[in-house]
């Protein structure tokens, strides 16, 4: 039996599509490998969100090569979209295949077995208009379960590769999303995580039917308890996407809403599609409707030009909407972006000074966020069993990390947990019971 092997930088999405892309090979008599091991083929599906992501991938691909010289090196994701040539000339790759058309990815293999000539099966992203479907029935995680919706992004920010690498925005047919879900529902799983390259923006390019639509219809999978928006652009949290959420007994109370800069000159120069008093509304609104609701996002530091004075905008700008936790990092260039090109780029030591900065604060908020939990009872869906203290780990439905005592039997149900040492990164709770069934259908 032949064996392949994977390695996935980057994204959930990249994950997700490793996934699927395994699927395909499993249907041709493959069996799966550990990329440390000899294998027959070896896909890496790579990243190039920054020039980071592409170094990163090129070192796998010669790892993959030196680890078995006789094997078919497929490289496959974004790296592989917008960089096919440089791909290429790494001696021993042998099928490029970039955001599209997985489906071939097998037939070139073959192809390739017999003729001994490289491929480069990359087509021009910008020209697709259709989603492409990958079959995900299970994931090799036994707890949650995500679910693409959606490719590509219009927005082009200054900052970004990823319209060139995903191409423009594509929406998946309702009916294949709401066929997935009730896969992985009958799959086992009690939690789904709707993601995208731009998860909020779909339904935009389908005429009558909107995101607010989509999570209508989730709703009435039954068997289906948690549902989990993986990102949303506050341009894109409508009223009646408020109003869905608010009725909603399975969207869960945390939404993840990218700021990436609290100042409106930085926003500005980032093409960012909203200022920040849009941005504060927007989440104002939300919080009036689900009192308590957790609300992530991601900043970026030090984009070319943040003065001192534009940085204090945005820490006070996170301090007063008290955001329950950040993902910070320092602005990267990324060749082939306007950003890159920009004057006034920010040291890096400047740079790092201000992610410390806005780390502290974020482990701040988080603590205090969590402290409004002390001694409630919560629905926990543990997700493994810590291998230093032996305890369960899993999190709350407004996305709290919370460890407590039980046993691995518990792993993927919805279990009832009181908080009793609210903190950060994590918790502790005391097991209080597995909710029955009734109580899962009653899930807020």
């Amino acid at each position: 039996m032949a064996t392949v092997a994977f390695h996935t930088l980057g994204c959930k999405v990249n994950h997700y599509e490793t996934e699927a892309i395994w699927q395909l090979f499993e249907k041709e008599g493959y069996e799966k490998t550990d990329f440390n091991k000899r294998a027959d083929v070896y896909v890496i599906n790579t990243c190039t969100v920054t020039n980071t992501g592409d170094k990163k991938s090129r070192q796998v691909i010669r790892r993959a090569v030196r680890k078995n010289p006789d094997a078919v090196v497929c490289v496959t994701g974004c790296y592989a979209q917008t960089s096919p040539a440089e791909i290429m000339d790494i001696p021993g790759v042998d099928v490029v295949v970039g955001t599209q058309d997985r489906s071939k990815m097998i037939g070139y293999i073959e192809q390739f077995q017999k003729e001994r000539t490289p491929i480069n099966g990359v087509k021009n992203i910008m020209k697709t208009r259709v989603y492409e479907e990958l079959d995900v029935p299970h994931f090799t995680d036994r707890t949650r379960a995500s679910l693409k919706i959606q490719e590509g992004c219009n927005n082009f920010c200054t900052f970004c590769i990823i319209p060139w690498a995903r191409g423009l925005l594509r929406s998946r047919n309702p009916e294949d999303v709401l066929a997935q879900a009730r896969q992985l529902v009958d799959a086992g799983y009690k939690e789904i995580v709707l993601t995208g390259i731009h998860t909020g923006g779909y339904g935009e390019d389908m005429k009558g039917y909107s995101l607010a639509d989509l999570l209508v219809e989730l709703e009435n999978v039954e068997g289906l308890k948690r549902i989990r928006i993986s990102s949303i652009e506050a341009s894109q949290i409508t009223d009646e996407v408020i109003d869905v959420i608010d009725k909603s007994k399975k969207i869960v109370n945390h939404l993840h809403i990218p700021l990436q800069s609290g100042s409106n000159t930085v926003l500005k120069r980032m093409r960012r599609k909203y200022t920040t008093e849009f941005f504060a509304k927007r989440v104002q609104k939300l919080k009036e409707a689900l009192p308590g609701l957790a609300v992530t996002s991601d900043v970026i530091v030090g984009f070319p030009g943040e003065t001192e004075e534009e940085f204090q905008e945005t820490y006070r700008f996170i301090a007063e909407n008290k955001f329950s936790e950040l993902h910070v990092f320092p602005y990267s260039k990324r060749t082939g972006t306007p950003a890159a090109r920009m004057d006034n780029q920010v040291s890096d030591d400047v740079k790092q000074e201000r992610v410390h900065r806005l780390i502290e604060l974020s482990n701040q908020l988080a603590k205090e966020y969590a402290s409004h939990y002390e001694g409630s009872v919560l629905d926990v869906i543990p997700e493994e069993k810590d291998k230093d203290s032996g305890l369960l780990t899993g999190y709350t439905s407004n996305y709290m990390k919370v460890q407590f005592a039980g046993t691995e039997d518990m792993i993927g149900k919805i279990i009832k947990v009181k908080v009793a040492e609210p903190g950060y990164p994590y918790s502790r709770g005391e097991f209080v019971r597995v909710a029955d069934d009734h109580e899962e259908m009653l899930l807020a």
